[in-house]
């Protein structure tokens, strides 16, 4: 169920089970997330920025690829 305020979802209600599970994944995702924020700590910005820039467009080419298939 979803509660909206203005017209706008604000907050929904989810079985419980469910809710534990999303807090699970969350902490998951947490932990995954240092873990990368300590390998790249030494990386410069700019340079990590243009290799995500570089990883982008790399795999929106693939993706074309497998399009035109």
């Amino acid at each position: 169920m979803v509660i909206n305020k203005e017209g706008k979802p604000v907050a929904a209600l989810v079985d419980a089970q469910l809710f534990e599970r999303i807090r699970r994944m969350q902490s998951r995702f947490d932990a995954l997330f240092q873990l990368m924020e300590a390998g790249f700590s030494k990386v410069p910005e700019a340079e990590g920025m243009a290799d995500i820039d570089a990883a982008v467009v790399q795999d929106r080419q693939a993706q074309r690829q497998v399009l035109a298939w």
